[in-house]
Parts: structure tokens; sequence; C-alpha cells
């Protein structure tokens, strides 16, 4: 038995769009060459003399490392060291690594979860730097953090107190714990 359209001379419906396929990166890279390229970057990091910052890969995984940072001589982090966790997108270079304080970290760029506010780690990445430059760029945070775009609003309004903000770094840092502005 034959099955006709019961709106005879009507048009077939039109076909379902096909479905968007993703787009390709625009700059295509594949799991083994960033995977050399992170191999490069600790070698150079294990042979850089840069007083205060490390990073290895967290067991077999090159795309998760454990990076610390230790506070600068004259800041209100010295003689702190900081862990720091970095997880490499599988477009890095392209793309930048997150990375989060796992030490409890008060900073006027830095929230309660350890996600950092640098320009360099958002819009302003560029394939051009690497963990060393990162570290280094948290680093200097520490003795300049910018209080025009701050994550801890209450870090950056006590910035100006040197003596009481140190207070509360080491606070934070001994306890780990929410620091309130009482």
């Amino acid at each position: 038995m034959e099955v006709r359209n019961a709106t005879a001379g009507a048009a077939a419906p039109a076909p379902a769009p096909a479905p968007k396929q993703p787009k390709p990166p625009t700059n295509p890279v594949d799991a083994a060459s960033v995977s050399q390229r992170l191999q490069k970057e600790l070698m150079s990091l294990m042979m850089s003399e840069d007083a205060g910052v490390s990073a290895f890969p967290e067991g077999e995984n090159i795309f998760s490392w454990v990076g610390t940072i230790e506070g600068s001589k004259g800041t209100p982090y010295e003689g702190l060291t900081f862990k720091l966790s970095l997880r490499f997108p599988f477009d890095y270079p392209f793309k930048p690594p997150v990375v989060k304080f796992e030490t409890p970290c008060f900073h006027p760029n830095v929230d309660q979860c350890g996600n950092i506010c640098l320009d360099i780690l958002q819009d302003m990445w560029s394939s051009a730097y690497d963990c060393r430059t990162i570290l280094l760029s948290i680093q200097s945070l520490f003795g300049e953090p910018n209080n025009e775009s701050p994550l801890n609003s209450y870090a950056a309004t006590l910035w100006s107190n040197q003596e009481e903000y140190k207070k509360m770094v080491h606070k934070q840092y001994t306890f780990g714990g929410e620091v309130s502005e009482s």
C-alpha cells in the first residue's frame, strides 16, 4: 500500500540544516608538539637561575604542573612559599594555561578560590610566553598588585597600610581560612 502526502502538490519540507561542525583551531597543534614544547620549557626552567620560582609536571602528566613561588624580599610575602597549579590546554601555547594558587593567598588580584587576575593569563596572552614568564610575572605581582582591577577588593583597600596588609597575608597563609574585614 502506498502512502501519499495528504496535501498534494505541497512542497516537501526543507531538509534540516546540517549541524555546525566545530571550526578547526586557527593554529592547529597536536599533543605531541605541545608535549615537546612543555618538555623544553621544563628544561629551560630547571636550568634558569631565577630565584624563587620552580615548576614540575605532576606525576606523568606533562599537561598538569605544580609550581612554587617564593615571596620576594621587601614585600609582605617575603619568606613565604606558595604552591600553584598550572593546567596547560591541548592548544598551548596558543591559549594560556589555567594557573591557580593552591596555597591560600591574600592578594588584591587573587580570589578566595586561588584564581589569578593577570593580563598575560587572559587577554594579553602571547604564545611567546612560557611557564617561567608566567611564574615570574606572578611573583612580581606580589610587590606590584593591580589595585585598579582587584578580585579581592578588601586586599586592594588594605594595600595602602602595609603593616596591616602583611598581618592579613600571614594570617591567611598560616590559617588558610577566609579573611574577614573585621
